[in-house]
This record gives structure tokens, sequence and C-alpha cells, in this order.
């Protein structure tokens, strides 16, 4: 893979189809940082800093929005990213994602797509800052694999095995002690 330089951020190329415009829309986003393009689904999912930042699909590129940034895309008149399938009950039914075209004429010159991929680049840091961090416990050196002691053991009640009585054998012992 050829790696290529720009004035405020670096763009790993990539090849194969479609690479011409995935390529191109990573030179636009170039200003935010470091572009990474990763093949998805027939297209490109584009990361800036490792934020998933934009789809590009069927040679459209779609950037990243959020309730806060989706009316200016409205406003804009972008339209959303929009894909078949199947539903629950088999039918075929349209579904978008909050991604949305930028408008045309950010595709000509990084100054004009620089303002909305800012707006892509925040949307993907407030989902970023939304979901909570997995913690795993991690290991300090010189533990061993021992299992801990740490938990309370629930005691195990001894059960005696069950004996077969006839149907009123408590009753009538019971009688017996209390006339007795």
């Amino acid at each position: 893979m050829a790696r290529g330089t720009t004035t405020t951020g670096t763009v790993r190329r990539v090849a194969g189809a479609g690479s011409d415009f995935a390529n191109h829309c990573m030179e636009l986003l170039a200003p935010l940082g470091p572009v990474l393009a990763r093949r998805m689904f027939g297209g490109f999912g584009l990361y800036v800093d490792d934020l998933f930042l934009a789809i590009i699909s069927r040679d459209e590129l779609y950037l990243k929005a959020d309730a806060v940034s989706q009316p200016r895309y409205l406003e804009a008149g972008c339209e959303p990213f929009r894909y078949a399938k199947t539903g629950k009950d088999g039918r075929q039914e349209v579904a978008s994602l909050n991604y949305f075209r930028p408008p045309e004429e950010t595709l000509e010159s990084t100054a004009l797509m620089l303002p909305w991929g800012r707006l892509a680049m925040e949307s993907a840091l407030r989902s970023a800052n939304a979901k909570p961090k997995a913690s795993t416990p991690k290991k300090s050196a010189g533990t061993t694999a021992e299992p801990s002691t740490d938990r309370k053991l629930k005691p195990v009640k001894a059960t005696a095995p069950a004996l077969k009585r006839s149907p009123g054998a408590g009753r009538t012992a019971a009688r017996k002690k209390a006339a007795g």
C-alpha cells in the first residue's frame, strides 16, 4: 500500500474497486488528522484518530451525524444514508443510519469540506464519549492463576436419603405423641 502525505495530515491510500473516490475523500478529510480507510460491506469506513467518521458506499460519501448536528444537514438539503434490509416479517424495507451526504460542492475542495468534516468529527466525539468504557480487570505482576478465596461460600446442607413411608405413618406417630 502506498503512503501519501498531505500538508496537514497523513493519508494511507487504498487500492481496488472504488479506491479512487475513497482516496479523494481521504484527502478532503486529511486536515482533521490521520485518515484511515477500512473496507466494509462493499464500501469503506473512514476513521480519523480512531473515530469512525464517514461511510463511502457506491461512490458516495456520508458523514456521521447525531441529534445535535442532524438539523444542520437537513437545513442544507443533505440526504441520509439509506439501504435495503429484510424486516422481521421477511419483507424488504428501507433503513437509514445517522450519516448524511455533505453538500455536493464540498467534494471539490478541502476548504469547503472542512466545516462539514468538523461537524462529523464532533458527532463522532460525542458518540465515543457517551459510550461507557468496558473495564477489564488487569493482573498485576507476580499473580498466580490460583482461584480467589475472597468469596463467601454458602454452607451445604446435608440431606438424608428419602424413606418410603406408608400414607398415614406420620399422623399416627403424631397422635401417639400428643396422647402420651
